[in-house]
Order: C-alpha cells, then sequence, then structure tokens
C-alpha cells in the first residue's frame, strides 16, 4: 500500500481537530437499540423460541468475527509497517470494545446451545463428531482460544492507544481521565516509547494473526458448519473467516467517511485515503468471490450428496432470493462498482457499495445458520425475533465503539506529529537505542 508524503501535521492541530464530542444522539440510539434487542430476546427465551436464539447466534457469527478482523487488520498494519493509515486506522482499533461483550455473548450461546445446534440433544451421526462436538471439549476450546484472543487484542490496542494518551492525556472525555492516568504510568520520553512500543507490536501482531487464523477456522468448523451434521468442505473456514474480513474493512471505510465528515478532518483524512480503503476493498472482494466460487467447483464437480445438499438446499425455495442477495450485495456490484478509481474516491458511490456489502455479509450469517435448521420450512423464518436481536447487537456494538472513541484520542497523535515517526522504519533496540541488524 503506497504511502502519501504530506507535511508533518501540528500536534495541537491534530488533537484540535477530533476533539469534537460524539453526538449524544449515538449514545441514545445505540442504547435503545440494546434495550429493544434485550426485550425481544427475553420474550423470546421466556416464550421458549428457538428461533431468538438462532437470532443471537448468526448476529454474533457477524458482528464478533468483523470485530475480531478488524482488530487484526490493525495488526497487519503493524507487521508491514504501514503508514498511509495512521490518520484513520484508530477508527477501526475501535472495534476492540465489542470483544468482551462478545465473549459474555458466546457464553450466553454456549449456555443455551441446545436451542441452537442439532446434535446436542440428538448426538453427532458420525462417530468422530460425536468426539470433536462433545459438550465439555466444545466449551473448553471455544471459551479458551476467543479469550486469549480477546485478551491479546486489548493488550495491542492498549499498546497502541498509550503512545498518544501518554503525550495528550487531555484528548478523550472526562469520564475516562482517570483510565488515560493509569496508562500514562512510567512513561518516558518520546523516542524510546515509540520504538520500545513498536517492538512489543511487532511479537504481539504475529501471534494474533496466527491464533486468528486458528481459532476463526474452529469457529467456523464448531459454531457455523456444524449446524448442519452431514456436510464439510476443506475450504468453509477460510470462507468464513474472510467474510468477517470483508465486513471489517467495509464498515472501517464506512466509518471513516462519517468521521472524516463530522470532523470535519479533510486536512487529514484524504482522498488518498478512500483510494486505498477502495482498493483493499475490491482486493478482498475479489478474494471472497474466489473462495465462494472454488468451494462451489470442488463440491459442485465431485457430486457427493453429503456436499452438494449444502449448496443445493440453499439454490431452491425458499432461500433463493437471500442467496441470491447475498451474492449480488457482496460481490457482483462491490467489484464492478470498485473497478474504477473515481468509484473509490468519490464518497457517494463508495458508501452505496461498502453499506451493501455490510448487509450482503450480514445476510450471509443468515443464510449459513438458518437453512441448516429449517431445512423444511417453505417459508423464510424471518421475522420480530430476527429484526429485534439484530437491532439489539447494533445498539451494542454502537455502545461500546462509543465509548472507546470518546476515551481515547481519535487519531494516532504521536505517529503523525512525532519527529521520531518514521524511525521505526529502521528499528533500534529499545533499551540502548543501537540500530538492529537488518534481518531483525
Amino acid at each position: 500500500m503506497s504511502s502519501h508524503h504530506i507535511d508533518t501535521p501540528v500536534r495541537e492541530d491534530v488533537v484540535a481537530a477530533t476533539a469534537r464530542p460524539m453526538p449524544r444522539a449515538v449514545t441514545v440510539v445505540s442504547a435503545a437499540l440494546a434495550l429493544i434487542g434485550a426485550a425481544v430476546f427475553i420474550i423470546g427465551a421466556f416464550m421458549g423460541q428457538d428461533r431468538v436464539w438462532r437470532a443471537l447466534h448468526f448476529n454474533w457469527l457477524f458482528f464478533a468475527t468483523m470485530s475480531q478482523a478488524g482488530v487484526v487488520f490493525v495488526a497487519v498494519q503493524r507487521i508491514t509497517t504501514a503508514r498511509w493509515s495512521r490518520p484513520i486506522v484508530r477508527f477501526l482499533e475501535g472495534y476492540v470494545a465489542f470483544l468482551p461483550v462478545a465473549f459474555l455473548l458466546l457464553v450466553l450461546i454456549l449456555l443455551g446451545s441446545r436451542h441452537i445446534f442439532p446434535w446436542v440433544e440428538h448426538g453427532a451421526p458420525i462417530p468422530e463428531k460425536r468426539v470433536y462436538l462433545g459438550t465439555g471439549f466444545l466449551v473448553t476450546r471455544e471459551l479458551i482460544a476467543f479469550a486469549i484472543l480477546t485478551a491479546l487484542s486489548l493488550w495491542y490496542v492498549y499498546t497502541s492507544v498509550r503512545l498518544d494518551v501518554g503525550i495528550v492525556p487531555e484528548a478523550g472525555a472526562s469520564w475516562a481521565r482517570g483510565l488515560r492516568e493509569r496508562m500514562r504510568r512510567g512513561f518516558r520520553d518520546e523516542r524510546r516509547e515509540i520504538h520500545s512500543t513498536h517492538s512489543l507490536q511487532g511479537k504481539l501482531a504475529v501471534w494474533l494473526c496466527v491464533l486468528f487464523n486458528f481459532a476463526y477456522l474452529m469457529y467456523a468448523w464448531d459454531l457455523s458448519m456444524s449446524l448442519d451434521m452431514y456436510f464439510q468442505s476443506t475450504m468453509y473456514g477460510w470462507w468464513f473467516y474472510m467474510g468477517g474480513w470483508l465486513a471489517a474493512l467495509m464498515s472501517w471505510s464506512l466509518l471513516t467517511m462519517w468521521w472524516r465528515r463530522y470532523l470535519k478532518a479533510e486536512d487529514y483524512i484524504t482522498e488518498h485515503h478512500f483510494h486505498d480503503l477502495g482498493k483493499l476493498c475490491f482486493a478482498f472482494t475479489v478474494f471472497w468471490g474466489y473462495l465462494t466460487f472454488a468451494q462451489y467447483l470442488v463440491i459442485w464437480y465431485g457430486n457427493m450428496p453429503e456436499e452438494t445438499h449444502w449448496f443445493h438446499l440453499r439454490l431452491i425455495q425458499p432461500w433463493t432470493p437471500a442467496t441470491i442477495a447475498v451474492v449480488i450485495l457482496v460481490f457482483v456490484i462491490p467489484f464492478f462498482g470498485l473497478l474504477s478509481r473515481a468509484a473509490k474516491v468519490y464518497l457517494p458511490t463508495f458508501l452505496v457499495f461498502a453499506a451493501g456489502c455490510v448487509v450482503g455479509l450480514w445476510l450471509l450469517r443468515y443464510v449459513e445458520v438458518y437453512p441448516s435448521l429449517y431445512y423444511r420450512s417453505t417459508t423464510a423464518p424471518f421475522g420480530v425475533w430476527e429484526i429485534g436481536v439484530t437491532l439489539g447487537y447494533i445498539g451494542l456494538w454502537g455502545l461500546c465503539y462509543r465509548a472507546f472513541m470518546d476515551a481515547f484520542p481519535r487519531m494516532r497523535v504521536m505517529l503523525m506529529t512525532s519527529p521520531h515517526r518514521d524511525e521505526v522504519q529502521v528499528p533500534v533496540n529499545p533499551d540502548t537505542m543501537e540500530p538492529l541488524p537488518a534481518h531483525e
């Protein structure tokens, strides 16, 4: 990804440009949606509605995977020592705030697993799957993997935010002043902090990427593919978490558009940033399409009933409209729409393509879950339970994101303004400040 040369911004100007308080409406609307979702879920649970649990589940697959993928993409920026994203990557780091909530929701889903997973009550039809999907083994690995990933993600984003809190402790809401003060303890001079943080983040970033790969392949098998007890595909895991990756990039693009407009930050968030975001979104749209077609082609060519029935079910009524909508929203429109540079940098068109893709990826999670559970249904179950729980997730995610973005500086102030910001391209020992050999 290209880096665009600009003059070093003045630190005070960056802080002032990003200091506008979050709109009260964001909090009010998010809280209202969260309460609606909670009420719908509680009512549905007391009524014994399996659909409300299944709505909780497919929305978790969407929001948790998107949030974790967003943090992992931040880690990728460190691995590649990217400079282009410094003014906008904090908007993506805010995704980490949802992960502790997602962990609690995962606990709730596992507690209500008999309402979601057919094999809990009836047992898996294949002996090996009965062992693999055993309750104790499954619950242990799901919770441990998510807890480790969440802890690593929080640690990584903490190191990033601490750099800025250390030099501009006044940037952020007053309610988080005590937290920022604790983060600043032991903060040293800028140059040493930049290099020591860069060194630590290099290790954390690699582990985050490796564990994300492992854990979300596992979640794809355990929480999505296992809903159909006879289906298995070696490409399912890659296809599953690449949907979360694409959702993170598209939603990040939408949020960057909003922040640029709200903060009036045109001097810092430029056309070049949207061109780069557009290229990323286009590239991973192509990759998602490749994985989708590759999985379909191999299953079609093999023509084995234990594989073909999964796709066949989603290509017949009542699921045909949803499946076609996913293909159009997630691949066809973004692929052809984002081919040109003009469509990437003209925000109204980029907004339409990105928003449509996010909706399509949410619908994809529905298509992953519901046909496997309602394969005998003549109508696609979609109503108050699904809508209510989805609104609740949107509200919860909005509250978490709002709290993070309200509490801390909204841009990477130090790496945008420090005279030492680009020294990390030539690493040094953070203790001696002597250059390291090139291979390190």
